[in-house]
């Protein structure tokens, strides 16, 4: 078999993965999963895709991850984990659309109009 590549988008953070045959091995630049993410909530949402679609351990992934936060990047890594599923495993694209793991999430930070401390927050008014 050979590599598949997919991309995953999230806030400011970009997963670039590389998918081949092998025993469930994820490293994420240069590190292991754990050691990447070490908060269970964030390796669960990293493997997601890969628990629905019932492949846990049947796959290697290599992942180039870059910008944002590590929520962001799990998130995006997420998406991109799916995306490479579905190219391989065309009949697990109905369990994870189903399961909301293929939308990208468009929401991004909006930027800090001038004359406001923030994107939306006014100065306090002072009458006098």
């Amino acid at each position: 078999m050979e590599v598949i590549n997919a991309i995953g988008r999230r806030k400011s953070a970009v997963a670039r993965i590389y998918v081949k045959e092998g025993k469930g091995k994820i490293v994420i630049n240069d590190r292991e999963l754990a050691n990447y993410f070490p908060l269970e909530q964030l390796q669960y949402i990293v493997l997601q895709p890969l628990n629905v679609a019932e492949v846990a351990d049947k796959y290697d992934i290599t992942v180039n991850l870059q910008g944002g936060g590590i929520k962001g990047q799990a998130e995006a890594l997420r998406l991109a984990i799916a995306r490479a599923l579905v190219m391989m495993k065309p009949e697990s694209k109905v369990v994870l659309k189903t399961n909301r793991m293929l939308t990208r999430d468009p929401r991004e930070v909006e930027r800090k109009k001038p004359g406001q401390p923030g994107a939306r927050r006014r100065f306090q008014f002072s009458k006098r």
